[in-house]
C-alpha cells in the first residue's frame, strides 16, 4: 500500500476532509450553556445542515478572498452549515444563520466568529480521526471546541469560552444525525 500522506499538514488536511464528509448532513442539536459567574444555564435545540465542500466550490473561493489568500483555491475542503435554533425558557429566541468553513495549511478558515459576524480563523489538530478540536481567538476572548463523532450517528461537543485567562462560559451539545448527507 503506497502511503499518500507523507507529511503532518498533509495529513491534517486530508483528516478534517474525511471529518467534514463524515459530518455531512442533517443534525438535531440538545445544548446547554453554562454561565460560570452565576450558574445561569440556558438551553437551545437546533437543527444543523452541514454540506461537504471540496477544493475550488465557489463558497471557499469566496472564502479565501475574505480572507486575502493570494490563491482563491488554496483552501482545500470545507462545510456549509446552516442553522435553526430555539432558545428555551423566559428569553425564548429564535435564531438562524449559516458559516462557511475551510481548511489550509493547520488553519480553519470561517466566514463569521461565535460572536461576531466577522471572518476569523482557528487553529486545528485531530487528535483522533474523528475529534476535531479548535481553538479561535478574537475580541479578545478564546474559544476552544472539541467536536467528536460517535459512530455514524452522534456527535457530542463542547465549547469553553474564556476572556482575560478566565473561563466564562461553557456550552455542551449532543447531537443526533437525522438525515445522512445528502
Amino acid at each position: 500500500m503506497t502511503d499518500l500522506v507523507t507529511s503532518p499538514q498533509l495529513s491534517a488536511e486530508a483528516g478534517i476532509a474525511e471529518f467534514f464528509r463524515r459530518s455531512a448532513g442533517q443534525w438535531r442539536s440538545e445544548r446547554r450553556y453554562f454561565t460560570l459567574s452565576n450558574d445561569h444555564i440556558e438551553e437551545v435545540e437546533s437543527l444543523i445542515s452541514v454540506s461537504y465542500l471540496g477544493q475550488g466550490d465557489p463558497d471557499l473561493m469566496k472564502l479565501a478572498q475574505m480572507h486575502g489568500l493570494a490563491d482563491d483555491r488554496a483552501i482545500v475542503c470545507g462545510a456549509y452549515t446552516t442553522w435553526e435554533s430555539n432558545y428555551r425558557g423566559k428569553n425564548r429566541k429564535q435564531q438562524s444563520g449559516s458559516t462557511v468553513f475551510g481548511a489550509y495549511n493547520g488553519i480553519l478558515y470561517r466566514d463569521r466568529g461565535f460572536a461576531t459576524a466577522a471572518p476569523v480563523l482557528a487553529k486545528f489538530s485531530l487528535p483522533e480521526a474523528q475529534t476535531l478540536r479548535l481553538r479561535t481567538e478574537y475580541d479578545g476572548s478564546v474559544f476552544e471546541e472539541e467536536i467528536k463523532l460517535i459512530g455514524s450517528n452522534y456527535r457530542t461537543r463542547q465549547t469553553i469560552i474564556s476572556r482575560a485567562g478566565e473561563e466564562q462560559m461553557i456550552g455542551q451539545y449532543l447531537e443526533k444525525r437525522i438525515q445522512a448527507a445528502f
